[in-house]
């Protein structure tokens, strides 16, 4: 919803709302949330919604195999929304504190976060200074972890409660000659910071190769090779 704010206020003009016209925002969020409430209500009222816990991508990233939400909608009825992943992030407001992210943004998702079976949470967004508010989403089973994040903190409040979605930077497969050393040194703290959770690894927002498409797959061989030193696969 922060994203559809600043499509109608502006990046700098949201920054300003906050400290300006607090009531407004919480104006503005209300009527986009009840937009968001009212756009589900019609795909579900309408036999709209397509189940989402397979091979589907969801949330920023992964799959979204589950046998739970599986058996949820096995009835032979239309998706329901209860029965599917939700997802919000709130990655535009990164410049604000966790507790105006409390105040303003976080009431809002979660009304809508509630309604589904599982949730996925975070983008960009460092998600370790707002965990003591993102942890009370229903359902919460993916988080994401991003370049920002302090993976440790991250690990150490997730435990093996829920799936780290770990993000490592695209930047070296932007380069023409991709920086192996680079590429290895971050897999491996993050390999070794996450050791024993449930973890996943993905790399995404590769906007270029650097006109070399070997350092995607390049990449993978030594992201399995450093999993297989930790891990003895």
């Amino acid at each position: 919803m922060t994203w559809d704010y600043i499509k109608l206020r502006g990046m700098d003009q949201l920054m300003m709302d906050f400290i300006l016209y607090p009531e407004w925002v919480h104006k503005m969020m209300k009527f986009l949330s009840e937009g968001y409430h009212q756009r589900l209500d019609f795909l579900e009222s309408k036999g709209l919604l397509s189940p989402n816990y397979d091979n589907t991508y969801i949330g920023s990233g992964g799959f979204g195999f589950s046998e739970e939400l599986l058996s949820e909608n096995d009835t032979g009825l239309p998706t329901r929304i209860s029965g599917m992943w939700g997802f919000a992030e709130s990655q535009e407001t990164v410049g604000i504190s966790p507790e105006m992210f409390n105040e303003f943004i976080f009431p809002y998702q979660l009304k809508l976060l509630k309604r589904f079976g599982m949730n996925c949470y975070g983008c960009c967004e460092p998600v370790d200074s707002r965990w003591k508010y993102i942890k009370k989403i229903p359902n919460l089973r993916r988080v994401s972890c991003s370049p920002w994040v302090d993976r440790e903190l991250v690990a150490k409040n997730l435990g093996r409660k829920y799936i780290l979605s770990s993000k490592p930077s695209p930047t070296p497969l932007s380069r023409p000659k991709m920086d192996e050393e680079e590429v290895r040194r971050e897999l491996k703290k993050i390999i070794e910071t996450t050791q024993g959770l449930n973890v996943e690894i993905i790399m995404k927002d590769n906007h270029t190769l650097g006109n070399n498409p070997r350092n995607i797959s390049r990449w993978v061989e030594i992201a399995r090779e450093e999993i297989h030193k930790i891990y003895q696969m």
